[in-house]
């Protein structure tokens, strides 16, 4: 998808003071950009999302699918990010069989001064459990290693500030085919699943790599859209191998130098 939103700068640069060896230098440094995004569908707010300025559409189409707006990339007509005062709008037409239930979510949150997760209101919209993962291939621990091994290189932002997650998507053979970064971690893997099935592309055959910690979130969006193999350079959450033994996801955490913990589903590694 082409990101209108594209001219949106992703950092600024700011004076800083460092204090190093005793004494104070002066120095610029480059700071990730964070602003609100705005996610309406067919004229209807939705919610507001606080992400990094960049693939907004991306994020669009991510976010609508892992968190079950949307069942298919097919029931997203057409989607415009526009610069609003104090952030981007990003406006979906998607289809009336999709847009009903959140016409009558919305109707239910009249009057809440709070908001859930998403706008969820009940522990089942919160927490979602995904259809099981049956597809995926076997990959090898060597693969795995070497894929995160390779992604620190293609973190534009990140090398430069620091501040930001990345979210790739890596095939069987371990080659990175897509990465996207944000200054929040849902945020960057909604914003490479998007691309990923933008640009026509599936996930039968390849794993996700993100460069945080495995929440339950992160495993039910990687679920929901048919993520079969899950690598997180950090920690999961006990909650994130519950739901990842349920939906058949391989879940894989501390994945760093050279060794890894599998928490769910070890049949794919070979």
């Amino acid at each position: 998808m082409n990101d209108t939103a594209r001219f949106l700068s992703t950092h600024h640069a700011f004076s800083t003071k460092r204090w190093e060896q005793d004494h104070f230098t002066e120095r610029e440094e480059t700071v990730a950009e964070e602003i609100p995004v705005s996610l309406i569908y067919n004229g209807l707010p939705h919610v507001v999302m606080m992400a990094s300025p960049s693939d907004l559409e991306d994020f669009a189409l991510g976010f609508s699918l892992s968190e079950g707006v949307l069942r298919s990339k097919s029931e997203l007509y057409t989607v415009a990010a526009t610069p609003a005062e104090e952030g981007v709008e990003i406006r979906m037409d998607i289809e009336l069989l999709r847009y009903l239930p959140l016409e009558q979510q919305q109707r239910n949150l009249a009057g809440r001064t709070g908001c859930g997760l998403c706008g969820a209101q009940t522990f089942e919209q919160a927490i979602r459990h995904p259809a099981p993962v049956t597809n995926g291939p076997t990959v090898s621990p060597q693969v795995i290693n070497a894929a995160f091994a390779a992604l620190s290189q293609k973190q534009a932002l990140n090398a430069q500030t620091g501040a930001v997650h990345a979210a790739a998507w890596v095939n069987s053979e371990g080659v990175i085919q897509c990465v996207r970064e944000d200054v929040g971690r849902h945020n960057a893997l909604d914003k490479m699943i998007g691309a990923v099935l933008s640009s026509g592309g599936n996930f039968d055959q390849g794993f996700a790599l993100i460069t945080s910690r495995a929440s339950f979130e992160m495993v039910q969006k990687a679920a929901t859209v048919g993520i079969a193999l899950l690598a997180a350079i950090s920690a999961p959450t006990a909650l994130a191998i519950r739901l990842a033994q349920e939906t058949g996801v391989t879940l894989i955490g501390f994945s760093r130098a050279g060794r890894f913990n599998v928490y769910a589903n070890d049949r794919r590694l070979g």
